[in-house]
């Protein structure tokens, strides 16, 4: 069976050298769309760029291609 997960961050988790064995920043994907999982790739820049508030966004596998739109049913001030 398929899930499906909804994501809204628009933008990658910073973490601070010092918190780990390495000199400069690492930055974590927390939209879903990275192809470098876990690792930020950039690709929320695209998640900018298409999405509207009150709609979900189905991408294709590149991260960057919206096959689908749907009404978001169920929006953060719902919940």
């Amino acid at each position: 069976m398929a899930r499906l997960i909804k994501l809204e961050a628009l933008s990658p988790h910073k973490i601070e050298p010092g918190s780990f064995p390495a000199d400069k920043p690492i930055f974590i994907c927390t939209c879903g769309l990275s192809n470098k999982m876990p690792f930020c790739d950039g690709t929320h820049k695209a998640a900018r760029e298409h999405e509207k508030p009150g709609e979900l966004c189905i991408y294709a596998k590149d991260g960057k291609t919206v096959l689908e739109r749907r009404p978001d049913t169920h929006p953060p001030e719902a919940r």
